[in-house]
């Protein structure tokens, strides 16, 4: 499989989950900190799981806007992607992550917005790079 790439961009971390994080053009700098759940202090910095979280959600509703061209469907405005992700060990050893995205489509049929939660699942570039990797639960709000 080739991929013909239109972008890409660089960030770099320091100091891991109690460090920092910032793009190569400075856009994004952010702060982390480790959950206390996790064994850290829980500081007021963001963590990896929230910068993932935010980062699929948004990357979901643009595969949406896609499936909509796609499926003859308007995609509202206000369509909302709430993602969920999880951390925590494998029975096999090291750590994986889970992720439940909840989709709300204000205004259009359940039938139409589940063919377009599932034809944007087939799209989006964070559902592919998890797909037989990452348990993803999608539901319909």
């Amino acid at each position: 499989m080739s991929i013909d790439v239109k972008y890409s961009t660089t960030a770099t971390a320091t100091g891991g989950r109690e460090g920092h994080a910032r793009s190569e053009d400075g856009r994004f700098d952010v702060k982390l900190s480790t959950p206390r759940e996790l064994g850290g202090a829980g500081g007021d910095g963001s963590n990896p799981e929230q910068l993932f979280a935010a980062g699929y959600a948004a990357c979901f509703i643009g595969a949406m806007k896609v499936a909509g061209q796609q499926l003859g469907i308007k995609v509202p405005n206000d369509v909302t992607v709430t993602a969920t992700v999880g951390i925590g060990p494998r029975s096999l050893g090291g750590f994986g992550i889970t992720a439940d995205l909840k989709v709300a489509v204000p205004g259009v049929d359940p039938q139409q917005a589940q063919a377009l939660i599932d034809t944007a699942h087939g799209i989006c570039p964070y559902s592919n790079a998890t797909r037989g990797n990452v348990d993803v639960g999608l539901t319909l709000a």
